[in-house]
């Protein structure tokens, strides 16, 4: 055919079916590419999500303690659930009463306290110096006695796994339990926040003096959760010594309870300074 020739109708049919198929088969070469491409990618963010997971998985075992063995409920505690600290803030155990030798009565100070509660923080933290020297002179003994009903108020249930903290060192390393209470209340998270993690509440246990690999693993498997748990329904289902502990914090001084009309008494260290001194005459 010439060029000044037009092509038949059978001669354009053809042209147009070797068209189509050369269309086709680039068309399934650029399949089969794609394909291939997304199976790759598939296979390598596979390899990535599991070594990631893997990375989490090793850096998380490298961190964690065994859990001890421990009873039921922690050691050294008072019958109603608390640990009491005297001179030195050395803590009452079946070996050691740190009292003082006086004749005359000394205070006896006994605190109900979620570590999740804004309130046992507001009245914690102008009291604590004053609270803390009666103790380590022997001038007063204090009894704290955690309870956990605030984990709503948080997004990882802080409150129950700081009492659990708490139970450990009383538990573990009971000289040391004032001092991480204090830790807890003076850095107390925000209520509908992430509180402190496991890490953090460890690490407020070291600063406090008990950073063992024993209180670790307690506070790493919450090895006190269902004492918590029980202890908490029953302190708040029934009295208590004779008190009805309805919220916290229920403060008492030779079992009188402590109670404030307004935000200035509950803060008050001037008031409840005079309680205690009231409340010991009587």
């Amino acid at each position: 055919m010439t060029s000044n020739e037009k092509p038949s109708r059978s001669e354009q049919r053809e042209a147009a079916r070797d068209k189509a198929r050369e269309l086709r088969q680039q068309n399934a070469k650029k399949e089969k590419r794609n394909r291939l491409l997304l199976q790759v990618s598939v296979v390598l963010v596979a390899l990535g999500i599991i070594g990631g997971v893997a990375a989490v998985v090793l850096v998380d075992a490298s961190n964690r303690a065994d859990a001890p063995i421990v009873g039921d409920i922690p050691e050294n505690l008072t019958d109603l659930g608390g640990l009491k600290v005297g001179v030195g803030l050395q803590a009452f155990t079946a070996s050691n009463s740190p009292t003082p030798d006086a004749v005359e009565q000394i205070p006896q100070i006994q605190v109900y306290v979620d570590y999740q509660c804004p309130i046992c923080q507001a009245f914690d933290v102008p009291n604590s110096s004053q609270i803390r020297s009666w103790a380590d002179i022997g001038a007063a003994t204090v009894e704290i006695r955690p309870i956990s009903f605030l984990d709503r108020a948080s997004l990882n249930a802080y409150s129950s796994r700081a009492a659990n903290a708490a139970f450990c060192v009383a538990n573990f390393e009971p000289d040391s339990f004032y001092d991480l209470h204090e830790l807890l209340m003076a850095n107390q998270p925000q209520e509908g926040t992430q509180g402190h993690d496991d890490d953090q509440l460890f690490a407020y246990a070291k600063e406090a003096g008990a950073g063992t690999e024993e209180i670790k693993g307690c506070i790493q498997a919450k090895s006190f959760g269902d004492y918590i748990e029980q202890h908490t329904q029953a302190v708040l289902s029934a009295p208590q010594g004779g008190v009805n502990v309805t919220g916290t914090p229920t403060i008492l001084v030779n079992d009188r309870q402590y109670t404030w009309a307004t935000n200035e008494d509950l803060v008050s260290s001037e008031r409840f300074a005079q309680f205690v001194q009231f409340s010991t005459a009587e």
